[in-house]
């Protein structure tokens, strides 16, 4: 049988963004649950932020002219209760941090550059006019964009919305993705292990990750190493999820039934990678659903769905597509690389010291799920290069932009 020629990892995502549709199904909620989902059109400040001329600091608020050591305080202008007069010339109001400043005051003075005596204020150096006040709108403006469509809302976000005045937003539905895993040897972790057999673990892991996301995930079970039995269940989830997500399957085996089950029911837009670990992946779509068949051993089911369909389930949240996180870090010691296929290596990176440096988990087998115990980022080692020596600089892709 002629195989096809794998895919590099870049060629490979851009074709599947390319296949990936636009979201439509929208939502308005309240702002309180908004954390995480991802904004379906531009959210705008509904107020100028401050809302008003505001002291940044503890002082005294006045109008400032040129030569002023001595002012009268006539009164009090407080975060939440502002003086409401007009302040003569020469007088000066006590100011809170955050609160108003009288309408026709400048300038504020702190507590610390001044003193007190009754009702009499002396200031102990000449201030700068319009000193440590916040102008109305300073931070935004009625009208600004708050939160762009496309983007994930953070607790940054939620707490700028709020203060801009905003209480709910529009964002993208959740889209529902299925999850597989495939192969009679695996059963459900907690019943007792038979000969040959092993827990199933991927469909946990990947199920995990997807928790991570704005998405509806269906965690389907296991696909059986049987045709019919195949085809009945990637049918049923083809048509009520958005991504159909497998692991195993997709190989050369006889018993590699998901790829089969895709050319035979749908359309398969490529299969194999130019990547290690990985190399069997099948791309494609069943009825309006896309299907990933992501391999099956465990961490190359977790390296593919991180560089792969991780990208896929954001375009399908309506995210803007990001650029990934990369670190330059020194190797601690030697890699063995044989040139030709791109190869991501578990690692634990650290800025303690100066180079950055990282270091490899041990044995890389794509079996060795306990690789990822101890690291924090994924290594990066372009197919170009042969054995790297220890010192060697390198790519890193930190976990906390891969995973979350």
């Amino acid at each position: 049988m002629s195989l096809p020629t794998p895919l590099d990892l870049d060629a490979a995502r851009q074709r599947i963004l390319a296949r990936i549709p636009a979201p439509e199904a929208v939502e308005r909620i309240a702002l309180d649950r908004a954390l995480g989902r991802v904004a379906a059109e531009d959210s705008l400040a509904r107020t100028d932020l401050p809302p008003f001329n505001a002291s940044a600091m503890d002082g005294y608020a006045f109008r400032w002219r040129p030569g002023l050591t001595r002012l009268r305080v006539v009164g009090a202008s407080l975060a939440g209760h502002p003086f409401t007069g007009e302040v003569p010339d020469g007088a000066a109001v006590r100011i809170t941090t955050g609160a108003a400043l009288p309408g026709n005051c400048d300038t504020v003075v702190i507590q610390e550059d001044c003193a007190l005596s009754g009702t009499a204020l002396r200031l102990n150096s000449a201030p700068s006019r319009g000193g440590n006040v916040r102008l109305r709108g300073h931070d935004l403006r009625q009208g600004d964009i708050v939160a762009a469509r496309g983007r994930r809302l953070n607790a940054f976000d939620i707490g700028t919305l709020a203060a801009a005045g905003v209480d709910a937003t529009t964002v993208f539905a959740r889209p529902r993705i299925a999850v597989f895993s495939s192969g009679d040897e695996l059963q459900r972790p907690g019943t007792p292990l038979a000969h040959g057999n092993i827990y199933d673990s991927n469909r946990y892991a990947v199920a995990g990750l997807l928790s991570q996301l704005p998405v509806a995930v269906r965690n389907l079970g296991v696909l059986a190493d049987d045709a019919s039995a195949t085809a009945d269940a990637l049918t049923e989830a083809s048509a009520e999820c958005a991504l159909i997500l497998t692991s195993g399957g997709v190989s050369v085996g006889d018993a590699d039934l998901v790829k089969s089950t895709l050319e035979r029911l749908g359309e398969l837009d490529f299969w194999r990678l130019n990547l290690k670990p990985g190399k069997p992946l099948a791309f494609g779509r069943i009825g309006q659903a896309r299907l990933m068949g992501l391999p099956g051993n465990p961490v190359s089911t977790i390296v593919t769905y991180l560089l792969l369909a991780k990208p896929a389930v954001e375009a399908l949240c309506g995210m803007a597509p990001q650029e990934p996180l990369i670190l330059r870090c020194q190797l601690t010691q030697a890699v063995r690389h044989k040139a030709g296929r791109e190869e991501y290596l578990r690692g634990t990176a650290t800025t303690a010291q100066r180079p950055a440096q990282v270091t490899p988990t041990g044995d890389q087998s794509s079996n060795r799920m306990s690789t990822f115990a101890a690291a924090n980022c994924l290594i990066r080692i372009p197919k170009s290069d042969g054995d790297l020596p220890a010192g060697a600089w390198v790519e890193v892709l930190p976990f906390t932009g891969l995973v979350s």
